[in-house]
């Protein structure tokens, strides 16, 4: 037995071929404008105001509609970031 490692080929190259930087900036930008436009209409209430009565403890509402402001916005990226990845995975596999 040897205890030498193979050589394994470069991850960068597939990873410029799913073009994986481009698709995470466009998840990114996606999730950020997502969740700054629920954020503003939530917060400023855009739509009206919230029926009932919320208690927003510590941080107020602003500070918890932030937080799920950010949640969403890293939710949506991962996802957006995913589905462009398995698109391009798709077309590639296509034109092969």
């Amino acid at each position: 037995m040897s205890d030498e490692r193979p050589e394994r080929p470069p991850a960068a190259g597939l990873l410029d071929a799913l073009r994986v930087r481009r698709n995470a900036t466009a998840g990114v930008v996606a999730g950020i404008v997502l969740a700054a436009l629920v954020y503003l209409v939530r917060v400023f209430e855009l739509i009206g105001p919230v029926t009932g009565t919320q208690r927003y403890p510590i941080l107020g509402p602003e500070g918890w509609f932030l937080g799920l402001a950010f949640v969403l916005a890293s939710a949506t990226a991962l996802f957006v970031t995913a589905a462009l990845t398995v698109v391009t995975a798709v077309r590639l596999a296509r034109r092969l």
